[in-house]
């Protein structure tokens, strides 16, 4: 064979898949030959995991049972898309928004500290001094953000310890954080973060522990779980949990496909703005006719085709124009973008600053709706690592330990307006309780100078006068009753006289 003889390569064709993975995902399986889901099984040092003792799990059967291949193949596609990509889509415009917004809106209003026998607020205030220190505003921001952006996130409490492994690696002790060892918060992305699992952790469905890792690996050092208030916004069940790093399920990743679907959408509007009008020319013997001379007649028509222009054909020329109709063109756009506000749980009025389009909406349900989110955000997830944060905060200041609560200030600001009116709502309740003999000035008082939303929260409230006020008021209505009359101190003057 002569050495410089053309090798035939054998050239497989391979089918292009589109961006939108809405396409049947089976026909770009080479010999449509898809063998169902093959999830990652969670593995112990010492412990065999290739025997099963009873039956086999459907999602190891080579076949996906009850679901056409076509549709397995398209959810199975849709699987974890990886720590990176989701940081690389979250940069978008969109679902940074999708991601950001709740953590800011959950937290913009503040909270209340109370504290069991603290009436004159002398612990609650100390704690919310140092507040400050320990940046415990932008912690709660960023568990909420960045765990929505990867699907979850762990919040370390920091304490500096003489023996931090022995620390570390037995369960959190409450009693021990003693003064000074408290030093913050310190936040762990999943991508960081090596589950170690213990033998109750995937052997005993029966275990309170179960698929739940007992210790995390971080920076080679071991963790007990307790150390950590874990956030995870959207959960998988059990047999997924090994493949999202025992985590959960991001904001980008359940919405990259709508949020691609939405920007082409709306790209396609000014193209369609410029393209909408579709010109045609019938020209006699258009065959026979040089190329050069209809290339130059087209510039020429070209150039005067505006308005200003004057346009001349043949008589036998027929010139025709197609317009396209762009009239629903902007709800289409839009309902693509709400799409996305369902799909990350952010209504469309906030998430794009508009009134929603194509729905039949006017955005009061949603907004209500997104209440509702933010306070489960409040209770379900911040309330815990805030409880936490100081517990251990009074413990490490030397304060004196005591139960605390933590009341959310309400997600709903007021206008000056709708404060006034709420006010003399208020005043005219207490009056007409203050009439029936409910309550008396001095209630009404200890009201307003304690409602801090009151005009006249603050305010000095002295018993002592109001004690003076009614016992002057019953001494008074008592001679009363206890003096005679008019007519009867009149009677016997009346009575003589007539004598």
């Amino acid at each position: 064979m002569w050495p410089f003889s053309k090798k035939k390569i054998e050239i497989k064709k391979v089918t292009k898949r589109s961006a939108f993975s809405t396409h049947l995902y089976s026909s770009l399986v080479p010999n449509n030959d898809f063998k169902g889901l093959d999830l990652p099984q969670p593995i112990i040092n010492g412990v065999a995991m290739d025997s099963i003792d009873s039956y086999v799990p459907s999602f190891k059967g080579e076949q996906v049972y009850g679901v056409p291949e076509a549709q397995a193949s398209w959810y199975a596609s849709q699987m974890f898309i990886g720590n990176n990509m989701c940081a690389v889509i979250a940069k978008h415009w969109l679902v940074d928004k999708a991601c950001n917004m709740p953590a800011r809106d959950a937290i913009r209003q503040g909270y209340d500290i109370d504290c069991d026998n603290d009436d004159d607020r002398t612990i609650s205030k100390k704690l919310r001094k140092r507040d400050k220190k320990y940046r415990i505003t932008h912690q709660l921001k960023e568990l909420v953000h960045f765990g929505r952006v990867y699907g979850g996130r762990l919040a370390l409490f920091v304490v500096e310890t003489s023996n931090p492994k022995e620390w570390y690696e037995n369960p959190f002790n409450i009693d021990g954080v003693t003064k000074g060892m408290y030093k913050g918060i310190k936040q762990i992305d999943p991508q960081w973060v090596t589950p170690d699992l213990t033998d109750a952790n995937v052997q005993d469905p029966a275990s309170m522990d179960f698929y739940e890792p007992t210790y995390y690996v971080i920076g080679g050092r071991k963790y007990h779980k307790s150390h950590f208030i874990k956030f995870v916004p959207f959960p998988v069940p059990n047999v997924l949990k090994p493949m999202y790093n025992y985590f959960g399920v991001s904001v980008p990743e359940r919405i990259y496909e709508r949020v691609y679907a939405s920007e082409r959408t709306a790209n396609e509007a000014p193209q369609l703005a410029m393209t909408k009008r579709l010109l045609t020319i019938g020209m006699a013997d258009v065959e026979g006719m040089d190329e050069l001379t209809i290339r130059q007649n087209i510039l020429e028509f070209i150039e005067m085709r505006d308005n200003y222009g004057v346009q001349t054909v043949g008589k036998e020329d027929v010139v025709q124009q197609f317009d396209t109709s762009l009239a629903d063109l902007d709800a289409t756009i839009m309902t693509q973008y709400q799409l996305v506000a369902s799909a990350s749980n952010v209504p469309a009025t906030k998430l794009l600053g508009t009134t929603p389009k194509g729905f039949n909406s006017t955005g009061e349900y949603e907004e209500a709706n997104y209440r509702e989110e933010l306070e489960s955000i409040q209770s379900n997830d911040l309330e815990e690592l805030l409880q936490r944060h100081y517990d251990m905060l009074m413990r490490s200041d030397g304060l004196p330990v005591t139960e605390i609560s933590i009341t959310w200030a309400p997600l709903d600001s007021p206008t000056a307006v709708e404060s006034a009116d709420i006010e003399l709502k208020q005043a005219q309740a207490d009056s007409a309780y203050a009439t029936t003999g409910a309550i008396d000035g001095l209630d009404i008082r200890k009201k307003l100078a304690s409602d801090k939303a009151s005009s006249y929260y603050g305010i000095e409230v002295n018993e002592a006068d109001y004690v003076e006020a009614n016992t002057s008021t019953n001494e008074a209505s008592a001679m009363g009753n206890l003096s005679p009359s008019s007519n009867e101190r009149e009677a016997p003057a009346v009575f003589s006289s007539a004598l």
